[in-house]
């Protein structure tokens, strides 16, 4: 190409590049179209206080002059001119209106329904020394969400008798997310004289998932007593599950009758292993260690008994 037309074709790539960048407005009559105001250029900004703020600024983005001080952010009471949420059901409720059935309220949402749950945590046959002992660890509910009634037992059988046994029969209010306070009866039945007692006490799940159980009793003849027990679950695998355990008792007065004595009395630590074949259903193997302290202790030395020992257990835990 000749270098005079090669120039006079870069010359004109500019004109030509403009026009294919801005079409063709010739013939268009643009004393109709409504530019407005500067501030009307900006957007409409309705229930925005712009009173502060000069339209040129505005124009030019710049809202950094600009009253905000009526604006109304979420949260607070609802407007004057808020929709009624109940607006839309056209008079219609759960026990009024052409749609309602007769009788009771039919319609009850979870917290109005009674539930119930079993639970045996430990069931389970144990040998120490040669001893074979059976032990159980139970809890039982009805009630709701707020309120419940509660059954917890547990004891020893040796011999085909109740060596030990502890019964509570209790009003479980829930007072905090995974908290209960308790309020009931207690009774110890196996060696000696069967014992009442009146109980307080809380049970929840503590943070990092303990489970903790406390309770503090009040007996006839100013018995008193204390029973602190948590336990906490190892998942190793989903179905594969460690269970540390832990439990001590304290006493306020002697009862030489059931071989108690005041003070730090007992204390029993244990480690289970289970698997589960269900939820529901989950057979298991451990190891659970008890001691006697104190001036418990030195009544089972007076009386030729042990004063610890170590139990392997086998058993299954199970609810529904």
């Amino acid at each position: 190409m000749p270098e005079a037309a090669t120039a006079a074709l870069i010359e004109k790539k500019p004109e030509s590049m403009a026009r294919m960048a801005l079409p063709d407005m010739k013939g268009m009559d643009h004393s109709k179209m409504g530019q407005g105001t500067p501030a009307e250029s900006a957007g409409s900004m309705k229930g925005m206080n712009h009173g502060g703020a000069s339209a040129e600024k505005a124009s030019s983005g710049d809202m950094g002059a600009m009253d905000h001080g009526d604006m109304q952010m979420q949260g607070g009471s609802a407007p004057a001119d808020a929709r009624d949420p109940h607006a839309y059901s056209g008079g219609y409720t759960l026990e009024d209106g052409p749609y309602a059935l007769p009788g009771p309220r039919q319609l009850r949402l979870a917290d109005e329904h009674n539930f119930a749950s079993v639970m045996f945590n430990t069931l389970e046959h144990g040998l120490s020394k040669g001893d074979g002992t059976t032990a159980y660890d139970a809890q039982a509910w009805f009630g709701r969400d707020y309120n419940r009634f509660v059954l917890k037992a547990e004891g020893e059988v040796a011999n085909g008798k109740i060596e030990d046994s502890r019964t509570e029969a209790l009003w479980s209010r829930s007072i905090a997310t995974h908290w209960d306070a308790q309020a009931g009866a207690r009774i110890d039945h196996g060696t000696g004289p069967d014992r009442g007692w009146l109980a307080f006490g809380v049970q929840g799940l503590a943070p990092y998932w303990f489970e903790v159980d406390a309770a503090a009793y009040v007996g006839n003849g100013g018995r008193t007593a204390l029973r602190l027990g948590a336990e906490y679950e190892l998942l190793l695998t989903q179905r594969l599950i460690l269970q540390p355990s832990a439990e001590v008792n304290i006493y306020g007065k002697d009862d030489l009758a059931r071989g108690i004595g005041r003070g730090f009395s007992n204390a029993a630590a244990g480690l289970r292993l289970r698997y589960e074949i269900s939820r529901q259903f989950a057979p298991y193997v451990g190891v659970e260690r008890t001691a006697l302290f104190g001036k418990t202790a030195d009544i089972a030395r007076s009386e030729g008994a042990s004063t610890g020992g170590t139990r392997w257990v086998a058993g299954v835990r199970f609810w529904f």
